[in-house]
């Protein structure tokens, strides 16, 4: 393989979710492999931390807060990667929240709508705008939305997230269908137990262990690092997946062989 093909130096990347978690470690691996990057997050703080920590290793980033699930601001936020760095070539939909905790019968549904809203209703904003950019532009592009395991395998007591995750894949499907024609590319990214704050707050909440837990989620018997799941995107982010779009893949341990 051409190792050019795995280098993102000249694009321009959107990444929300960054300020923490996967999306953070999507955002500096982005940044080191050579894109300029916008560092999206709805927490101001959090965006500049990753922001200072790309320029710290010498990268490239533009922080901006936005809540993804309103759309005014999703339209601010391409227009402000365009402002800053010229273009737009690839972006990573990643911001989410946690799942939801009941079951049907009894499902809070101002809880359900929060979780549609940030979990899905926002990937469909951002590809709205993200994909009317590249357009504009007459390029190529990749667009890299962030589903789960819950995307193809239901949990018990997550309805609202695995709907949500679910529409994820029909999305990514569908963008894939429209614009291959146009040559951007639309993938997913499903990943498992991840260790990130999300999953150990969880940890936290239930009185689990990962010793307890990871066994059951993971033939590797541990969680994964964000840093794999952003290997995975910034492959898909790059030429070197040329000819991969509608995929969706999975960064789980082996979970979904099961």
């Amino acid at each position: 393989m051409n190792p050019d093909l795995v280098n993102l130096t000249g694009k321009v990347a959107i990444v929300t979710g960054a300020g923490v978690g996967m999306g953070r470690a999507t955002a500096r691996l982005l940044a080191a492999r050579g894109a300029r990057v916008i560092v999206s997050d709805i927490n101001a703080e959090t965006a500049a931390a990753t922001t200072e920590a790309i320029r710290a290793a010498g990268g490239e980033a533009h922080a901006f807060r936005c809540n993804v699930a309103d759309e005014a601001q999703v339209a601010r936020l391409v227009a402000e990667a365009v402002a800053v760095f010229g273009k737009l070539d690839c972006a990573v939909n990643n911001a989410a929240i946690t799942p939801d905790n009941l079951p049907i019968h009894e499902a809070d549904m101002a809880a359900f709508d929060r979780v549609m809203n940030v979990d899905l209703r926002s990937v469909m904003l951002c590809m709205k705008y993200e994909i009317a950019q590249i357009l504009r532009q007459g390029t190529q592009g990749s667009i890299v939305n962030i589903g789960s395991v819950s995307s193809v395998r239901p949990q018990p007591f997550n309805p609202a997230y695995v709907a949500a995750k679910h529409g994820v894949i029909g999305l990514t499907k569908v963008g894939s269908l429209d614009y291959a024609g146009k040559g951007i590319r639309v993938n997913a990214v499903l990943p498992g137990a991840i260790d990130t704050p999300m999953l150990r707050g969880a940890l936290e909440t239930t009185g689990n262990t990962e010793e307890d837990f990871a066994p059951a989620l993971s033939l590797f018997g541990r969680f994964g690092k964000p840093e794999e799941v952003a290997e995975a995107s910034a492959w898909l982010c790059s030429d070197a997946s040329s000819y991969v779009t509608g995929h969706s893949l999975a960064v789980e341990g082996g979970y979904l062989t099961r």
